[in-house]
């Protein structure tokens, strides 16, 4: 009796597929038609996937457009009801009102300075702090906020990306080209209430209330503007970041930078309309045309003094001050200017860059000394007394000159309380209190006496070889 629940024997199956298969290959119609229908079943199974693919591109499309018209609806809902400003967010529009009504509600607790915006507030406070967190990773130096650290990194690769469409002229930012476009347009927006004048707003009422807000914090020196303190912090750190890439000469200012560049190019655009002379930069022309007008706009208010020039006022003022910044590194003196300084460092090098080419070939440590030797070969003698109309190779000599028709005696002896017009006799004068007798013979090493007996004192010698 035969069990019919019992499974196929596993020998009766692979009977039955051996003989499908000897079928299949016994008849050529039947494996093509299971051929294309197999292929049919992977086309299928293919556009299905295209399907699919495209239905969720059209999805994500659909998506973005709803997106797009909730952002523009947004936009359109979100109007500033004075100007018809559109702003995105709620908060935006909040702090966009703040422009037309003044409103600043963010205080620093520090000096009371406010602000519409509280990041504002956040990057203000880190003038108190002292808080730099964003670092140049060339130089190391740090920054309070990252849009003065991506100017900042343009000075190593150059990339001056703010062009003027009037010039060409290339800036790395666009402060600085805003500003240079008002040199194209003449435009002075900012009026000064005090004189009238029309400047950089904020930074010229300092010149009229005396305010100095940036302090050095190695000397204490202040100073009206930012970059003025960063310019004088370079004294102290020695840093000079601006590099001539003509000859490798280094430069703490951007001033003095493009002066020197001038010197390379050899370019003298600018001509004195008077004299001829040509110039690499306008304010040298403007400088120099005071020597034919006469035109000293800077005054001295301790002493009266007035000056052509800026910078020679500041050097003078420290006459008054006794102020002297600049130091030698070799020996510690220190001076009132910085062409006091480079002239007196020669002494230690010995360099006498400027020399007498046109005549005899003697080198000086100063330039002005070889404009006054040149005089001794050409005779020329430009500074005339108006009392009696003697002239002088040099203003100083001219100055002394002018002593003997005012009567004014400068030098004063401490010791006798004798007075001197000139500087020399005076210290002709000290002396004979100090016993000094500082002119020695070269004949007699004993025979000593000062400069004004040194002649008389040495015709002796010559009396004695002759009577030999």
């Amino acid at each position: 009796m035969v069990d019919h629940d019992d499974p196929e024997p596993p020998l009766i199956k692979d009977e039955q597929e051996e003989l499908c298969t000897s079928v299949d290959q016994s008849n050529p119609e039947i494996s093509r038609i299971k051929r294309e229908q197999e292929e049919f079943c992977t086309k299928r199974n293919q556009s299905n996937s295209e399907l699919a693919h495209m239905k969720k591109e059209q999805d994500e499309l659909c998506t973005s457009l709803e997106r797009q018209c909730d952002n523009d609806k947004a936009k359109k809902s979100l109007i500033c009801d004075i100007c018809g400003r559109a702003c995105k967010y709620k908060s935006e529009l909040i702090t966009h009102h703040r422009t037309h009504t003044g409103e600043k509600p963010y205080s620093c607790v520090t000096c009371g300075k406010s602000f519409s915006r509280q990041t504002s507030l956040t990057v203000h406070m880190r003038c108190h702090t002292g808080e730099k967190p964003y670092s140049c990773g060339t130089c190391g130096k740090s920054f309070i906020q990252p849009s003065n650290l991506a100017a900042h990194m343009r000075s190593h690769t150059g990339e001056k990306p703010y062009s003027c469409g009037t010039c060409g002229k290339s800036f790395s930012q666009r402060c600085t080209v805003t500003a240079h476009m008002r040199c194209h347009t003449g435009e002075k927006p900012y009026a000064c209430n005090t004189c009238g004048k029309r400047f950089n707003l904020i930074t010229h009422h300092r010149t009229h209330t005396g305010e100095k807000p940036y302090s050095c914090e190695t000397c204490g020196k202040r100073f009206s503007q930012q970059p003025y303190l960063n310019s004088h912090m370079r004294c102290h750190t020695g840093e000079k970041p601006y590099v001539c890439h003509t000859c490798g000469k280094r430069f703490s200012h951007s001033s003095a930078h493009k002066r020197h560049m001038a010197i390379h190019k050899e370019e003298k655009a600018y001509s004195c309309g008077t004299c001829g002379k040509r110039f690499s930069q306008q304010p040298y022309l403007t400088a120099h045309m005071r020597c034919h007008t006469g035109e000293k706009p800077y005054v001295c208010n301790t002493c009266g003094k007035s000056f052509t020039q800026r910078s020679h006022l500041t050097g003078h003022m420290r006459c008054h001050t006794g102020e002297r910044p600049y130091s030698c590194g070799t020996c510690g003196k220190s001076f009132s200017q910085r062409t006091h300084l480079t002239g007196h460092m020669r002494c230690h090098t010995g360099e006498k860059p400027y020399v007498c080419n046109t005549f005899c070939g003697k080198a000086f440590r100063y330039k002005s000394d070889l404009i006054t030797h040149h005089r001794t070969h050409t005779g020329e003698k430009p500074y005339s007394c108006e009392t009696c109309g003697k002239s002088f190779r040099q203003r100083a000599y001219l100055t002394a000159h002018m002593r003997r028709h005012t009567g004014e005696k400068l030098y004063v002896c401490k010791t006798c309380g004798k007075s001197f017009s000139s500087s020399s006799p005076y210290y002709r004068h000290m002396a004979i209190h100090k016993e000094e007798k500082p002119c020695s013979c070269g004949i007699y090493g004993n025979c000593s006496c000062r400069r004004n007996n040194l002649v008389l004192h040495m015709k002796s010698h010559t009396a004695e070889k002759s009577s030999s």
